[in-house]
């Protein structure tokens, strides 16, 4: 495995574990397959684990993982503060103890306020005294680093990096995102500033691997040095050294295995010609068939009368990516085989779901566009079948 350092000098793992995406099984978490998951990438070098507690159950799982395999010392253990969830100092130091609890610990090495989106929002947190909070933390060492994680544009990420002595950051970036959110101006201007900075969404949620359009798939299946989507976009990214930590969601052995093979052999600056014709040729046709930008990461969710917003966009896309037949299929399978329906023409056009899109979707507009192509007069005689027949 290689590292690269954090600004303290320690040396953190070029690829991190994601846990958002554990497999899951019976309404939970998999511990069980989690485990051997995660004990493998650590045996193979991983050291940067990231989680959220606004992931269902993900803290907790985490916790339990961490006890049962005896390697809280060996990592570095990163969570976040959902603060547009808090209205006060009480609320964030409830919070941080139910943290705490759940992952069965009593300091977080790499501590992040969550979806951070503006200096506004900065500075009403500074009002509530978050920075005496923070330092006090970090003076007890219940806090080891403060950083903060951001979907937005580049001009306001370096205003964020400006307004705090933070000690690490995190972004969405991929070849797909090189000029959007932070972007690869907000990747150097924080590197220029000494903050190590941590990457989500690599892989933008699946859509540079299973989700390519098949035209992309083809052009990798063509391929004669034998390269894969998961590779190929990892390999972009460690190519650059002001990339410190590359977030992934790993929820298979193969997954485990893959990615750190990738990482062992890519050290900065090791992307070839060949390599960037590759990315240029699949970025093509990408933007040839993608119908919305939306990565996945539920953040729109839960909508208030139930839609599945990025299982409707994943079927949306797919219906241009793989064809229409399958992602009709998927869509009958996500949203109609349940008690509670998910379609998308069950939107009230609220625009809640718009307010916590860190792709900045005009949610309600696409989810309109997706209902009139999913949703057939097929899918709505299928639909008040299952719910007849109680098919779910």
């Amino acid at each position: 495995m290689q590292y690269r350092k954090d600004k303290k000098g320690n040396d953190i793992s070029v690829l991190g574990y994601g846990c958002m995406r554990f497999t899951r099984k019976g309404g939970g978490i998999d511990i069980e397959k989690a485990l051997q998951e995660v004990a493998a990438a650590i045996d193979a070098g991983v050291n940067y684990f990231d989680t959220a507690y606004v992931y269902p159950g993900n803290e907790a799982a985490v916790g339990e993982i961490l006890r049962r395999s005896g390697c809280r010392e060996q990592i570095y253990l990163a969570t976040k503060l959902p603060h547009y969830l808090i209205r006060s100092m009480d609320g964030v130091e409830k919070m941080f103890r139910e943290e705490l609890k759940g992952l069965q610990t009593d300091y977080i090495d790499f501590y992040l306020m969550h979806m951070l989106t503006d200096i506004p929002t900065w500075e009403k947190l500074k009002r509530m005294g978050i920075t005496e909070w923070i330092e006090g933390k970090l003076a007890s060492g219940q806090i080891r680093n403060i950083g903060f994680s951001y979907h937005g544009n580049t001009e306001m990420f370096r205003k964020l990096v400006d307004a705090y002595d933070w000690d690490f950051c995190q972004i969405q970036y991929n070849y797909m995102d090189e000029y959007s959110q932070a972007g690869v101006g907000g990747l150097k201007y924080a590197h220029a500033k000494g903050l190590p900075v941590m990457i989500m969404e690599p892989l933008r949620g699946g859509r540079l691997v299973d989700l390519l359009p098949e035209a992309a798939k083809e052009v990798f299946r063509r391929d004669e040095e034998g390269r894969t989507p998961a590779a190929l976009a990892f390999k972009w990214l460690y190519d650059q050294p002001e990339v410190t930590c590359v977030l992934s969601g790993m929820n298979s052995m193969e997954m485990v295995e893959e990615n750190v093979k990738t990482a062992d052999l890519s050290p900065a600056g090791c992307m070839t010609d060949s390599d960037r014709a590759l990315i240029a040729r699949v970025k093509q046709e990408i933007e040839r068939s993608v119908r919305v930008g939306c990565t996945g990461c539920g953040y729109c969710m839960p909508c208030p009368k139930g839609v599945d917003i990025p299982g409707t966009f994943r079927c949306y896309n797919a219906m241009y990516s793989e064809g229409k037949r399958s992602g009709r299929r998927d869509y009958l399978q996500c949203t109609a085989f349940r008690k509670d329906t998910a379609s998308a023409s069950q939107c009230i056009a609220c625009g809640k779901c718009e307010s916590h899109c860190p792709q900045h979707i005009e949610i309600r507009r696409e989810l309109a566009a997706a209902a009139a192509e999913l949703e057939t007069v097929s899918y709505k005689l299928m639909k008040n079948a299952i719910q007849l027949f109680r098919l779910w």
